[in-house]
């Protein structure tokens, strides 16, 4: 139990910080056209894309990644309580 816990929670944090720095390579364009850049706009754009077609833009700044941030969180706190409450 102890560890499929601690494999969702690496897995969640890894996809945290994998959308934290996809986020943050949109400040530098050419980041986007390495092999890392492509690797995380394979992995983290079809999850952030639904975000993005609700939440409206605000000026020129994308709040959609910060919601997604929120509602990943929120996903993984719920799973581990579900697991929590499955597998004493």
């Amino acid at each position: 139990m102890v560890f499929l816990w601690q494999v969702i929670n690496y897995a969640f944090t890894i996809y945290q910080y994998m959308v934290i720095a996809y986020v943050l390579m949109s400040w530098v364009p050419q980041m986007r056209e390495t092999g890392i850049g492509q690797f995380l706009e394979r992995m983290v754009e079809p999850y952030l894309a639904p975000f993005r077609r609700f939440i409206p833009t605000i000026g020129f700044i994308d709040i959609s990644p910060v919601v997604a941030l929120f509602a990943l969180y929120f996903a993984k706190s719920g799973l581990l309580t579900l697991l929590s409450m499955i597998f004493p």
